[in-house]
Order: C-alpha cells, then sequence, then structure tokens
C-alpha cells in the first residue's frame, strides 16, 4: 500500500518514524519544510521530540561542526542547513572535518551525520538562494550525495542516510520539489545508496537526469513520444556512491545519451557523468554526448532571465532530438 503525500511532508514522515524508531536520531538547525502541509506536521514532531530538536543561531560554521562531532560521539544528526548556498560558510567543518575523519582515523571514527539543503533555482530567489553545489560536494572524497526527485525517493532515501550511513551525507532537496505529489509506500521504506532507478523505458536514447531535472526528464519523454522518438530516463538518486552499471546498461541499449543537471555547465554533475560514460561506454555510443545545464553565469533575480538560464524540458527534448535525427 501507499499514501499520497507531497515531497515535503514524504520528508517529516520518515522523520517522524526514524525518530521513533532510534533515539540517537537529533535534528539540529531550522523547520526541513518552510512551507506546505509538511509544516504543520513538523511542528507537532518538534513538540513531541523537543529534547532532541536543537535551533542554533545563523551560523553554520558553528552548529555544522556540532553536528560532526555529535556524530563522532554516537548521535546521529540531522543538520537543516536551509538553502544550500549557506553551506559555504560551512565548508571547513564538512569537507575538512567531516569528510575526511573516517581516513584520518584509519578506519575508527565515523561520521554518521545528514546534512539536508535545498537547492536550485526556486523563482526570484537571486544568485544567493539559487545555488547548486552537488558538483562541489560529489568531487569531496568522504561525503555520500542524495538528489531524490519524488515523495518517494526523498523518504526512502533520508531514513536510509539517518538510520544505516556511517559516513557524512549530504542530502539535496529541490526548492521545487517540496510541493510536488506523489505515493511512499507505507512501512520501513529504505532505498539503498547506490541504486540509480529507471524511471522511464525506452530504446532510442538515454536522458540521465538528477533531482528536479528528473521531472522535466520526464515531460521530455513524453514530447519525444509525440515525434517517435523512445526516451529512456535514469535517475541515478545517489551521486557517491553511484550505480554506474545501470547508467552504463541502458546506454548500451540506446547508443545515444542526454546527461541533464541543474548545476553550472563548468565542472557539473553532467559533465563528470559524461566523462565516465565517454571511458566507459564510447563503443556504445552513436552519437555525441549531450548536456543540458544552467550557462556559466550567475542565476538572476529577474524571474524572466532566470528561466531563460533554466536547464527546461524543451532544452532537453531539443538536446535528444539532436541526437536522433
Amino acid at each position: 500500500m501507499a499514501q499520497e503525500m507531497t515531497f515535503g511532508e514524504s520528508l517529516v514522515s520518515a522523520l517522524e518514524e526514524v525518530m521513533e524508531q532510534d533515539r540517537r536520531v537529533v535534528l539540529i538547525g531550522g523547520g526541513l519544510v518552510s512551507s506546505g502541509p509538511g509544516q504543520a506536521r513538523f511542528a507537532r514532531l518538534r513538540q513531541k521530540y523537543s529534547s532532541r530538536f536543537k535551533s542554533p543561531p545563523i551560523a553554520e560554521l558553528g552548529f555544522c561542526g556540532i553536528a560532526a562531532g555529535a556524530a563522532m560521539a554516537g548521535l546521529r544528526p540531522l543538520v537543516d542547513i536551509g538553502t544550500a548556498t549557506f553551506s559555504y560558510e560551512a565548508i571547513p567543518q564538512i569537507v575538512n572535518e567531516a569528510a575526511i575523519a573516517y581516513s584520518n582515523s584509519g578506519g575508527q571514527t565515523n561520521v554518521p551525520v545528514t546534512y539536508f539543503m535545498r537547492y536550485g533555482i526556486r523563482g526570484g530567489g537571486g544568485v544567493q538562494h539559487s545555488g547548486s553545489p552537488q558538483p562541489w560536494y560529489w568531487n569531496t572524497p568522504g561525503l555520500q550525495v542524495a538528489m531524490p526527485s519524488s515523495p518517494a525517493d526523498a523518504n526512502g532515501l533520508l531514513r536510509t542516510a539517518l538510520l544505516r550511513s556511517q559516513n557524512p551525507t549530504i542530502f539535496f532537496a529541490h526548492e521545487r520539489l517540496l510541493d510536488e505529489r506523489g505515493p511512499v509506500p507505507d512501512g520501513a521504506h529504505e532505498i539503498p545508496f547506490g541504486q540509480a532507478a529507471v524511471k522511464h523505458e525506452g530504446r532510442d536514447v538515454t536522458i540521465i537526469a538528477t533531482g528536479v531535472q528528473v521531472p522535466r526528464a520526464l515531460a521530455a519523454a513524453e514530447a519525444l513520444a509525440k515525434e517517435g522518438i523512445s526516451a529512456e530516463v535514469v535517475d541515478p538518486r545517489t551521486l557517491e556512491p553511484l550505480d554506474k552499471n545501470t547508467l552504463l546498461a541502458s546506454i548500451k541499449k540506446t547508443g545515444r545519451v542526454v546527461v541533464t543537471d541543474e548545476s553550472h555547465d563548468n565542472c557539473s554533475v553532467a559533465a563528470g557523468l559524461a566523462a565516465i560514460i565517454a571511458d566507459e561506454a564510447f563503443g556504445s555510443l552513436r552519437a555525441p554526448i549531450k548536456s543540458v545545464t544552467i550557462p556559466h553565469v550567475p542565476v538572476p533575480f529577474a524571474v524572466s532571465l532566470e528561466d531563460y538560464v533554466t536547464p527546461t524540458a524543451e532544452r532537453i527534448v531539443e538536446a535528444a532530438r539532436s541526437l536522433v535525427r
């Protein structure tokens, strides 16, 4: 059985059930969801487990460091950083402490902390609130990176991060996805890290999409189908660990690939995935690899200009069409 809920509600549902299951799970930071039905449920949860909710001052460097230390001491903190760009203030603690503690201690120190952050172009957020730092964190050894695209995936991946992971996890939720609705399985729904999902089967072209780009890729697949082009949509769900086998199997089937991620094109997630494909599946390609990303410019505040730089479904359609026709 499954319940229909928003992306934001699915996060709160996972947190509530995990906190009931494991007393080591604590929350440090803001409200996890900023609006919608999930907000009321979160308020009730906060009241129920008040001693396990900590609201620090707006000092990301400090409270991200506190969380890393708490994880080393045996707790399993969930840190709500809020907007992803605010995590830049905490880079020394996330990258230079939490990420390297395991290797620096010779495997004696685990750091099971989850850093939750809302990323991406949100509609008038300006450059300070529209960052997509997933390439940064993917490029940091020692960090796991989760990028769910649906309520079910958000619920299952957050459960895995809070209950099973022994490593620091960066958990990205796109601002535009928080109010999107979808079915979430009942019960202990956990999705293992490193397990991609084929969201739509096809035979002519593969579209590898992350986070918010997955629903855009699915819309593109529908549009392409009307033109007689069959597109397969693959969602990695986690960048680290990465399920290369599923991605490469799809490309070997279709021979063509579009990679799309809402990050800037220079050294983007799409660029990293394209490099892996070129290295490990070059012989299967029948056309060049295409990427659909944000141009290498600051995200504008004006909504009209913001729309211009957004990697839309229409841009994915154009890229896929150019490979097939």
